[in-house]
């Protein structure tokens, strides 16, 4: 895990689409404005970081598909993060991440949010 200076902590999974599409839009600009930025997956969002978990999540226009947003996020130097007690108390296990993501205990999402310059909750 590295610290960044923008965190975005997403509490939603696929039930709740638009706060996941915000999260990813957010992440993304702010990597495009020039800041390395983090998302949490915490809640129920720790669904999301199975592989292809965002695939067909797409609310229109004028927001873009998630799935293509979240790998530009990634492809440009963003960090996602899972909550790892929130992994584990919602049935999933690490195995079934994506070796991309971090698992992070709760004393990392402190570090995380206390180190950001700024930082998006989404609950």
């Amino acid at each position: 895990m590295k610290t960044t200076d923008f965190v975005v902590t997403l509490f939603h999974g696929k039930a709740n689409p638009n706060e996941v599409t915000v999260a990813s839009v957010m992440g993304l600009n702010a990597i495009k404005q020039g800041h390395t930025a983090t998302i949490i997956l915490m809640v129920t969002a720790v669904e999301l970081g199975q592989p292809n978990a965002t695939e067909g999540m797409d609310i229109g226009a004028p927001f873009p598909a998630v799935t293509g947003t979240l790998e530009k996020f990634i492809e440009l130097g963003g960090q996602v993060c899972i909550c790892r007690a929130c992994l584990l108390h919602n049935g999933f296990k690490e195995d079934q991440m994506d070796p991309r993501f971090v698992l992070i205990d709760a004393p990392d999402v402190v570090t995380l949010l206390m180190s950001a310059k700024g930082s998006l909750q989404i609950s």
